[in-house]
């Protein structure tokens, strides 16, 4: 009789801590060109001129740009790509610049006819459309970008799904105070990069979009720490890395208090390309050195809390996308080869 009275409360525990450590809502987010130096060390002591982010080590420095990653995700989620640790994550794909490394991450695949940022549509199917069509998630999954190559990268004309670019307001019939205010705000402020709009101002349309309508794949794709590197400008390249760490964190709070998200949210995080070192600093691409070389941050339910991982290994940018759908329960599949899965973020 003990037996029978226990057996019960037993299954109901499982399925209860089952269900907690099940992941249902998913944030995918791009860092454009952001280092695994500064990542993992810190302002780069040949390059500060500022020193608001220096200290007198790089765990210090580290922690002092990217206090979330070091505070939160070094406690709670994983890091890869420390290569002083030989911890290794680099591209697949031969060009080592945006379109090609955004396009390998989200489809899962290094296609070497996508060569240039100019390219049209792209023909490979991406992770985020293939979720989009599973049941349950069909129109709850969305893209906000500071580039607007990602209506190209995402082919949003073939999916149909939104993925709000520079420039453009967010409609429909839920849309909050907050959301109006973000979209005037985005048509009132300096123009800086051209094609690309202030990552804060995509983090704030993003932001008011989640709290009125609750999606289940969150995608946004940040492009300030390129942009900076490109014009040569480290000390706003720290700067536009320290705030989107902040921006991450603004997001983690949301998923931390909202009972759609609480218990149910994981988060990945990555660049789509590395940066040259030294002089090349300020480059990427085949003729700077080293940029292949990324890193990738991950956390939520069912992921194992191993922090800064420090054994010696090597994972793809390709097998991202295989990762972010075996988290919500699904094997991506497409007409083109897709990578694997990262075992030690889904077991």
């Amino acid at each position: 009789m003990k037996v029978r009275f226990l057996l019960p409360i037993f299954l109901i525990t499982i399925g209860g801590f089952a269900q907690k450590n099940k992941v249902e809502n998913l944030i995918l987010i791009s860092v454009d060109g952001l280092r695994w130096q500064e990542v993992f060390q810190g302002a780069d002591s040949l390059l500060i001129k500022d020193k608001k982010y220096w200290a007198p080590t790089p765990v210090e420095r580290r922690e002092k740009l990217m206090p979330f990653f070091w505070e939160t995700i070094a406690k709670k989620g994983q890091l890869y790509g420390n290569r002083n640790l030989e911890n290794k994550v680099n591209l697949r794909n031969e060009y080592w610049f945006s379109y090609p490394g955004r396009s390998e991450t989200l489809c899962g695949y290094f296609d070497p006819k996508i060569n240039s940022n100019s390219y049209p549509n792209n023909p490979n199917v991406n992770v985020l459309e293939f979720i989009n069509a599973q049941k349950g998630y069909t129109n709850k999954v969305v893209t906000f970008a500071s580039w607007d190559a990602l209506g190209r990268i995402l082919n949003r004309d073939r999916n149909g799904m939104l993925v709000n670019l520079p420039g453009e307001d967010v409609m429909g019939a839920n849309i909050s105070e907050a959301q109006i205010l973000s979209n005037e705000i985005q048509h009132i402020v300096p123009e800086y990069f051209g094609e690309c709009r202030p990552d804060v101002l995509t983090y704030a349309i993003a932001k008011t979009y989640v709290q009125a309508n609750h999606p289940k794949v969150l995608h946004i794709d940040f492009a300030d720490t390129d942009n900076y590197g490109h014009s040569g400008d480290y000390n706003n390249y720290l700067n536009a890395a320290h705030f989107i760490d902040s921006m991450i964190a603004g997001l983690w709070t949301i998923v931390q208090q909202d009972p759609f998200y609480k218990d149910k949210t994981a988060i990945l995080v990555y660049p789509d390309h590395g940066r040259g070192i030294g002089e090349k600093w300020t480059d990427h691409g085949t003729g700077a050195p080293h940029c292949d070389e990324t890193w990738l941050v991950a956390m939520g339910p069912g992921i194992e809390p191993t922090g800064e991982v420090d054994t010696k290994g090597q994972i793809f940018q390709d097998q991202i996308a295989q990762t972010a759908s075996k988290l919500l329960g699904f094997t991506f599949k497409a007409d083109h080869p897709v990578g694997e899965k990262i075992a030690t973020i889904v077991k």
